[in-house]
């Protein structure tokens, strides 16, 4: 078995860090968040009916569970973490499109 030096391994592993955790396409986001009227209760830079976008991924910036937190939270619906109003279960926006917006919201949000 051919041993690697540490330094490369450790910038492989950086290398696939950085494309895993890229931010996902602004446009591609927003579309599915318009298709799936998110965009009712929610803005990018400011409160609707529910949090910002930018605002959430505020709140859990740093966080490792938030992409699975978020997850469930979405598809089953949830109360009382940011306000009063209950945000409405999803089970209609795919498992694959669920994830890209998470992702992107987490990512900040990013206009491009």
């Amino acid at each position: 078995m051919t041993k690697w030096p540490r330094s490369l391994f450790s910038l492989l592993l950086a290398a696939f860090a950085l494309t895993a955790h890229a931010a996902p396409d602004a446009a591609t986001a927003l579309s599915i968040v318009q298709k799936n009227n998110c965009v009712s209760c929610h803005a990018v830079d400011s409160q609707v009916v529910g949090p910002a976008y930018r605002e959430i991924a505020k709140k859990y910036r740093g966080d490792a569970t938030a992409p699975d937190t978020l997850f469930t939270k979405v598809r089953k619906g949830g109360a009382f973490v940011w306000g009063e109003v209950p945000m409405p279960a999803n089970p209609g926006i795919s498992d694959a499109d669920l994830h890209t917006v998470i992702a992107w919201i987490l990512a900040g949000a990013p206009d491009h």
